[in-house]
């Protein structure tokens, strides 16, 4: 399986299986979306951890060979649904980062409430050096981030260490990769000791709504699919990657 969920009671634990870098192919993505709402269908735990599977990453992002135009659709309303899901429930959420968090893995990690990410960590949303944009990060990280540290991070696609990611709000505890475990097991425990409604209120009350995310997501979602699909560069930037060489940008 490519998304292994454990839970008792008041906690699960959500891993994505693919290692060494645990790309999210759509069979992952659509694995992620059914887990999601099952387990808000059997009633959201208090906590819910994410993580990725291996040594290498948290998630290195969706699988390149979906972003073709007769593929990408299908993933990317994928993503967004699942990505729609975990802002929605209840359940206070930790994304548990080691290694490689990039693009789409980045978004999910971000769209968590919390994140604890090891030194080591790297993230980046590196999709524009493939003439694309990510289209979760646009409507998601300017309520993280503003609009101005937003689009410079989109386009420039550069990689942060966990100290710059912390230095901007994005990382809530940074560790040694060696004490991932220890200090997350230690947080689960604190918080787990709180009153889960209580809780679960507090979320709500901190929160932006859900339906700001959600009408600007339908938006970046329909540029996306409507007009950057069929742009001769992003269909450039990707055949580039495949082939291993650099794109050749026309600029249209």
């Amino acid at each position: 399986m490519s998304v292994v969920v454990e839970r008792d009671a008041r906690l699960a634990r959500l891993t994505i299986e693919r290692p060494p870098l645990n790309v999210l192919d759509r069979a992952t993505i659509e694995a992620l979306d059914r887990e999601l709402a099952r387990l808000d269908e059997e009633g959201a735990p208090q906590l819910l951890v994410i993580r990725g599977g291996g040594e290498r990453a948290f998630s290195a992002g969706v699988a390149i060979q979906d972003h073709t135009r007769e593929r990408m659709g299908p993933t990317l309303r994928a993503f967004h649904r699942a990505t729609l899901r975990l802002r929605r429930l209840p359940s206070i959420t930790i994304a548990a980062v080691h290694g490689h968090c990039l693009g789409g893995g980045m978004e999910l990690a971000l769209a968590c409430d919390l994140v604890m990410a090891t030194d080591s960590s790297t993230f980046g949303q590196p999709e524009i050096k493939l003439g694309c944009y990510p289209p979760v990060a646009v409507a998601l990280y300017p309520s993280l981030l503003g609009r101005s540290r937003t689009l410079e991070l989109v386009l420039s696609g550069r990689t942060l260490s966990a100290t710059e990611a912390e230095a901007l709000g994005l990382v809530t505890w940074r560790v040694e990769p060696g004490e991932l475990e220890t200090r997350l097991g230690e947080v689960v425990e604190e918080l787990l000791a709180k009153s889960a409604a209580v809780m679960r209120l507090a979320k709500r009350a901190l929160a932006p709504p859900v339906e700001e995310f959600e009408r600007a997501l339908a938006e970046a979602e329909r540029l996306y699919l409507e007009e950057l699909i069929s742009t001769e560069d992003m269909n450039e930037g990707i055949a580039a990657f495949l082939e291993k060489r650099p794109p050749h940008w026309k600029h249209r």
